[in-house]
Parts: C-alpha cells; sequence; structure tokens
C-alpha cells in the first residue's frame, strides 16, 4: 500500500516524456502560437471586410439629422409698436440617395474583391512559409542531436582505444605515442561535443519559439525516405512555378487592381446621377415675423452633378496610376523569374539530393568494410593504432553526414512544392511515416550513447562485450565493445 503513490507519482512524471511530437504536432502547436502567422491570420480576417466596404458604395445611403433651438425674438413695428417671441422650435429629417451611375464606385468595388483574393493568397503563403521554418527547425534538432550521439559514440571508440594504449604501454607492447594520440582525440571530441551541445540549445530555443513550449521528445528519422527523382524537367518545374507560386500569384491580382486603378482615376472624367429623397418635419419655425408654424416638406428626384475642372487633378491622377500599372507589370514579371529561379534551385536540391543520399550509403557500407579490414590488419600488423581511430572516425562521419543529407532532402522536396504553390500540411504527414519516437531533446551531455556496437550493428557480425576504460578526469567506466568477425568475400 505504501508503493502505490510512489508508483502514481512516478506514472505522472514518466507519462509525459513517453509521448513524442512528430512534425505534425509540432506544426500544429505553431499555428496556434507563432506570432507571425498570428499576424497573417489577423490580416486575412481584416481583409475578408474589404469586398463589404467596396459593395457599400453600390448600395443606399440612409441618415437622419435633426436639431432643437431656443428663440428669442424682440422685433419693433410701425409707431413703435414692439413684439417680441420667446420659443422653442426643432425639426427632423430623413434623407436617402441611391447611386445609379457612379463609375468610380463600381471599380471600387472590383477592386475590393481583388483585394480580398490577394489576403487569401497572403494567408495561404504565410501557411507555407510556416510550415518550412517548422521543418527547418525541427530537423535542425534532430540533426544536432544525431551529431551529439556520433560524437558521444566516437569518444566511446577512443576511450576504448584509449585504455587499450594504457594497457599495452603497461605491458610494453606500445610506445607513450598511441596513449597520446588517442587522449588527443579524446580531448578534441570532447571540445566538438561542447560546441554542439551550444548548437543545439539555440535550435530548441528556435523550435521553442515557434512552438510556444519547450521541446519535449522529437520523433527522429528512423526510417529511411523513399528516394524519388521528381517527375518532369527542370524547365517544366521552371514554368509551373511561374504560373502557381503564390508570391507571383499576388502579383498578378495586384497588376489586376492597378489595372483598374487607372480606370477609376479616368472615371473622375464621368457625371455621377443618384436618386434622392427626404422628409422634413419643421415644429413652431418663425418666417421674418412672430407668427410660429409647424410645417412638413417631402421630396424625391434625381441629382446630376458634371465635373467641369478640378485643377488637373484628374489627369494627374490618370497619369499616376499608368505609371503605377507598368511597375506593377515589372513586379509581375520579377516575381515569375523568382519563382522559376526558386524552383529550377529545388529541383536540382532535391535531385542531387537523392543521388547524394545514395552515395553516401555506398560509403557508408564501404568505410565500414574499411575499418573491418583495417581491424583486421592492426591484429597481423599491417595497420597502426592511429589508422584504427581514423577508420573509426570516417564511419562515424559518414554515418553524420548520410542523416544530414536524409534532411536536407527532405527540406528539398518541401521547398519544390512551396515554389509551385501546392506545399500544404498532408506533406508533413507523409514526412511523419518515416518518423519514430526518439529520446527526449535536452541540452546536457545524457543523449543516448550509440556506441561501437550501435554504430556497426549492421555491418557484419558484431559480438558485443564490455570494457573498462579509463577517461580523462580518472574515472573508470564500463563501456561497449563491439568485436568485429572477419568480413566475407561477399560483405568486402
Amino acid at each position: 500500500m505504501q508503493l502505490k503513490p510512489l508508483f502514481i507519482a512516478m506514472s505522472l512524471a514518466l507519462g509525459p516524456a513517453a509521448q513524442a511530437a512528430n512534425l505534425s504536432d509540432v506544426f500544429r502547436d505553431a499555428q496556434s502560437y507563432d506570432a507571425q502567422y498570428a499576424a497573417a491570420r489577423a490580416a486575412y480576417e481584416a481583409g475578408q471586410e474589404i469586398s463589404v466596404q467596396g459593395k457599400a458604395g453600390l448600395l443606399p445611403n440612409v441618415s437622419l439629422s435633426g436639431n432643437v433651438q431656443q428663440n428669442y425674438i424682440d422685433t419693433t413695428g410701425a409707431g413703435g409698436i414692439s413684439n417680441s417671441a420667446d420659443f422653442t422650435s426643432d425639426n427632423l429629417g430623413v434623407t436617402a440617395s441611391q447611386p445609379l451611375f457612379r463609375k468610380q464606385n463600381w471599380v471600387q468595388y472590383q477592386q475590393s474583391k481583388e483585394q480580398v483574393k490577394i489576403v487569401g493568397t497572403q494567408f495561404k503563403a504565410a501557411e507555407q512559409d510556416l510550415i518550412l521554418r517548422v521543418a527547418q527547425a525541427y530537423f535542425d534538432v534532430l540533426q544536432s542531436q544525431d551529431n551529439i550521439a556520433f560524437i558521444n559514440a566516437q569518444k566511446a571508440a577512443i576511450s576504448e582505444q584509449l585504455a587499450s594504449a594504457k594497457r599495452n604501454f603497461e605491458v610494453g607492447t606500445a610506445t607513450i605515442i598511441d596513449t597520446h594520440e588517442a587522449q588527443a582525440r579524446f580531448d578534441l571530441t570532447v571540445a566538438e561535443e561542447i560546441a554542439e551541445q551550444n548548437t543545439l540549445n539555440i535550435r530548441l530555443r528556435a523550435l521553442e519559439k515557434i512552438t510556444g513550449k519547450p521541446t519535449g521528445s522529437l520523433d527522429k528519422l528512423v526510417e529511411a525516405p523513399k528516394l524519388t527523382d521528381e517527375p518532369g524537367s527542370i524547365d517544366e518545374w521552371a514554368t509551373r512555378a511561374a504560373d502557381a507560386n503564390l508570391q507571383a500569384e499576388i502579383a498578378r491580382i495586384s497588376k489586376t487592381i492597378a489595372d483598374q486603378q487607372v480606370e477609376f482615376n479616368r472615371a473622375g472624367h464621368y457625371p455621377t446621377v443618384d436618386a434622392v429623397a427626404s422628409y422634413y418635419y419643421y415644429n413652431n419655425q418663425n418666417y421674418g415675423g412672430v407668427a410660429l408654424i409647424d410645417s412638413n416638406a417631402a421630396n424625391i428626384g434625381l441629382q446630376l452633378n458634371m465635373p467641369l475642372y478640378q485643377g488637373g487633378l484628374v489627369s494627374s491622377q490618370v497619369r499616376q496610376a499608368v505609371a503605377n500599372q507598368e511597375k506593377a507589370r515589372q513586379e509581375v514579371e520579377a516575381a515569375a523569374r523568382e519563382a522559376s529561379q526558386q524552383a529550377r534551385r529545388a529541383w536540382l536540391n532535391v535531385n542531387s539530393g537523392v543521388a547524394r543520399v545514395r552515395a553516401l550509403e555506398q560509403a557508408l557500407t564501404s568505410v565500414k568494410a574499411q575499418l573491418d579490414s583495417t581491424k583486421l590488419g592492426q591484429e597481423v600488423g599491417v595497420r597502426t593504432f592511429l589508422d584504427v581511430l581514423n577508420a573509426e572516425q570516417q564511419v562515424l562521419a559518414a554515418r553524420r553526414d548520410l542523416a544530414n543529407a536524409r534532411y536536407n532532402y527532405l527540406l528539398a522536396s518541401l521547398s519544390l512544392k512551396a515554389a509551385v504553390g501546392s506545399l500544404s500540411p498532408a506533406d508533413l504527414t507523409g514526412i511523419d511515416q518515416h518518423l519514430r519516437p526518439g529520446a527526449a531533446a535536452t541540452t546536457s551531455s545524457s543523449l543516448p550513447d550509440a556506441g561501437v556496437d550501435g554504430l556497426h550493428r549492421k555491418s557484419g557480425n558484431p559480438a558485443a562485450a564490455r570494457t573498462t576504460a579509463v577517461r580523462n578526469d580518472g574515472q573508470r567506466v564500463q563501456l561497449k565493445m563491439a568485436t568485429l568477425a572477419p568480413a566475407t568475400s561477399e560483405q568486402r
């Protein structure tokens, strides 16, 4: 019974850490927190009112007016007779007008509908930008975690070699040079680990800035993504981007608004026709004498306004709008060219990324085979201790480069879809299929140590063993050591 509260407390403490977040989870957190995306959402909501305001210029305008006055009148007539009056007067009126022909109001309404299209496209572009920023920050954290894991594995391997060199030196089968080589490698690895821990800390804060919460456990890329060259030529993708890129689309809509602005300004020369109606009630009004009357007045009719000359204002506004129209046309061309360039760059990154990943996969197989051969060569005396250390480091570097190449490939594929305007949250779901729960993100050095055994689990026929190594601080620790059986002819 006494253990039950402790068990519950441990379950609550460990429960959240067991729930890993994938890319889609992080993106949903960013959608509800990221200030840049929230500003775009508010701008979108505000932009929906533009069409309502533009349509208002085509609808009736009704107003109510009235006043109350206190009056005092003192008059002197013929013969010195004076009359005075002290009274309160008031009036109340309703006026209504309906535009019948107002060219500017109609053009303004058409512009308002185009402006609504712009804010909708801008909000979609903000979503795509958020997807790219989340993916970049997510993979940056995974990259630093991988780097630290590889560094820890390298430390473990060097620690084994350091312990072995010290033992061999003590029994006289090796020189002190091997010990110094291993110690130097170990110290350099510690320095590299410190730098990478700092990088991880910075990248965790960057991800936290987007999501608004501390970064816990992130799913890791443990399954290699399917590598496929993008169908279609680079020119086809460039043409597609020029037509469908969101920024290019915004520029085209802006060009339409600029065209309409020319028409709007030219309409300043046109007459306007309105239907007008009014009704007024006057109470206790005085018309030159002291007699007080009540009256009602109503009228209905058409009102024409014909501009004749406004000091050259309208003509100047037309010339200004024509110049802005040309500016908008050039901006459309610039946006289309930039979109094509983005698509070309992303297409090259995707296809070169595929080739790089495949080359690094082959390179990893080769360096692992080289490591096996180097270890065997050391046993028979044709390879040195330093050769083994270099081979171990090549394996670790190949693994790190392969992981980074896979991240870059995924980011490039997202960027290519963004260039052609088709990027959506569903693309993150596709990447989630290659992610699996991993260790919690941390800035400490307690990240899981892959170790030599973990690094070579797929290299052949490893046989794990434990040995005691002495670190540079003098502490004796238990380390895993993988002894590799001789490679078969097929493996070689």
